[in-house]
């Protein structure tokens, strides 16, 4: 039988967007507390701040803009391409407000990634800020979005519409002259209605974009809400909110608590102790690379941090002496773990508040509510507590599939609605789930998933490569760094010099977190299956006989920022 959640089941509806959700129902903020009350989202370093009842607002401006002046239509999608800032929740609240469809990019992307992103989404819009408009502009123009469908969200630039002049814009029609929210359509429910593509690796392959309906994310908010703590009032978003967890846990789940989001653009571990410090905020939800600059700068130790109760972090693992620093520096905090992917719209499992604890920091938490987790074998036999194999998931949580892609959709989520995770773990005797592997091939640079058949391709189109494969190797700061193995043509020597020439040939064309970093092998052939397919294992094996620590050591003060 499924392991199955220890706590109530959420009370989900299955016939509202999310827009009227959290604006325009009986259980929205704006109808339990006073407008001097209300939370909203705030510019860590300026103080700029919009408060939900304006959020609600702008987004209707916004929406009625984009759909009389720009011709947006339901089920059409705006890409937002920005760092964290106020208006990208304005920009992607204001789509959904008329059914349109949200799909974030990472504002690392170069224009080859951003092109790419643009064209899989199908996107028809582009938001994005004066610093990333030469790769968007040209991104856009790529993918056949004409100029004035270009936006900005902040800052102004000759030749582009800004969204405080498309507030306007939507205001000039009055209050009975704008749009309506959009329903969700008579035989359809919230689960049939896509509302982001968010891109992801999946369990294999190139990045993909998953659909993710407006049901799972008003469900993924109710689960998560039920184990909030009532003092999480400010919540820090340093986590960039194009990825799942800033777009649940810092988008979403702050208004339905009335809580204040401070947004940090970037990271910096001065602006973010100077953030903490500055609103006293008392849990920080941040990726393990974080944990280690908190143990490890020097910088920390100049600040009183007495303020801080929890920590809260997932997507990569936590070695138990980071565990260990954490606690003895911060001996008044707590610990707090969830685990998930994309393809669940953030949280499969995350830590109960009776178990935050230190001595719980090896295991990512219990189910959450109203899901299913399932432990197979390789014969796709159950397995019992405390026995490993792959995790399977089922709830309202689990997202629609990737858009225009229907084998690796069936390959991930079975007809009986179970999503393969790819990760193997075992539940334990008190419900909580351990990570113990990884069946799939994604590597987690800092949190962040990279194809390996996206480098791959890459580097095989190298003039001096002959085959290669790309897999993770551990290292202490970004959880893994993507490491290649080369075969050279004939004639070419594999040496310093070539992994110096491959290396800056990946660097030219790719994001920071996708570079080889991990550092490259030569080797005199690629292991690989009768149908073509590399064997990761075997050639871990082999790497791991040739030198048996693969970790890749770093001195913190030289890592600026992430």
């Amino acid at each position: 039988m499924p392991f199955k959640s220890s706590q109530p089941d959420i009370k989900l509806p299955t016939d509202i967007s999310i827009w009227d959700w959290l604006f325009n129902s009986p259980s929205s903020v704006l109808n339990k507390h006073p407008a001097s009350a209300l939370g909203g989202y705030s510019n860590a370093l300026t103080g700029e701040r919009l408060d939900y009842a304006k959020v609600a607002e702008v987004t209707t401006y916004l929406s009625t803009a984009l759909v009389k002046e720009y011709g947006l239509k339901q089920g059409g999608t705006v890409a937002l391409f920005s760092p964290n800032n106020i208006y990208y929740p304005v920009a992607m609240l204001g789509t959904l407000r008329v059914g349109g469809i949200v799909s974030g990019a990472s504002p690392a992307y170069n224009i080859e990634e951003m092109t790419y992103a643009l064209r899989k989404a199908g996107a028809k819009y582009l938001m994005t800020v004066p610093t990333s408009m030469n790769v968007a502009a040209a991104a856009a123009k790529n993918a056949g979005i004409p100029k004035e469908r270009v936006f900005l969200l902040e800052g102004e630039m000759d030749g582009y519409t800004t969204i405080k002049q498309l507030f306007d814009i939507g205001k000039s029609y009055g209050e009975s002259g704008q749009v309506p929210s959009f329903k969700i359509p008579k035989g359809k429910k919230n689960k049939d209605i896509c509302a982001f593509l968010s891109f992801s690796s999946g369990t294999t392959g190139l990045p993909k974009a998953v659909m993710i309906a407006h049901q799972n994310v008003i469900a993924q908010v109710l689960q998560v809400q039920l184990i909030t703590p009532s003092d999480l009032q400010r919540i820090l978003a340093v986590l960039p909110v194009f990825h799942i967890t800033g777009l649940v846990h810092a988008l979403h789940l702050p208004i339905t608590i009335n809580a204040e989001v401070y947004m940090l653009p970037a990271f910096t571990m001065k602006d973010l102790l100077d953030t903490v410090v500055k609103y006293q905020l008392k849990e920080l939800l941040i990726v393990p690379p974080i944990l280690i600059r908190l143990v490890r700068d020097p910088l920390v130790d100049k600040y009183d941090l007495s303020c801080l109760r929890r920590f809260s972090t997932g997507a990569a693992p936590v070695s138990e002496e980071i565990l260990h620093l954490l606690e003895k520096k911060f001996p008044e905090t707590r610990f707090k773990q969830a685990y998930g992917m994309t393809e669940s719209c953030s949280c499969i499992t995350a830590s109960l508040p009776d178990k935050y604890d230190w001595k719980y920091g090896h295991t990512v938490g219990s189910i959450c509510a109203s899901t299913e987790v399932k432990v197979i074998d390789l014969d796709g036999k159950e397995l019992g507590r405390n026995e490993p194999g792959e995790i399977l998931t089922r709830g309202p949580q689990v997202t629609m599939g990737y858009l225009n892609n229907p084998k690796a959709t069936a390959e991930t989520f079975d007809r009986e609605g179970w999503l393969h995770t790819g990760d193997q773990g075992f539940i334990d005797d008190e419900g909580m789930l351990t990570i113990t592997d990884r069946l799939k091939e994604m590597i987690k640079v800092k949190g962040i998933g990279v194809a390996p058949a996206e480098l791959e391709d890459l580097l095989l189109g190298h003039p001096k490569v002959e085959d290669v494969a790309v897999m993770g190797v551990k290292d202490d700061y970004s959880g893994e760094l993507p490491k290649a193995y080369v075969v050279p043509k004939a004639g070419v020597e594999g040496d310093k010099q070539l992994e110096a020439e491959l290396k800056q040939y990946v660097k030219e064309r790719k994001v920071r977190h996708k570079h080889i970093d991990g550092g490259i092998d030569f080797v005199p052939v690629i292991p690989k299956s009768a149908s073509g397919k590399i064997l990761r294992r075997v050639l871990r094996d082999q790497s791991n006989k040739a030198s048996k620590d693969t970790t890749v050591k770093h001195n913190v003060k030289e890592k600026a920022k992430l």
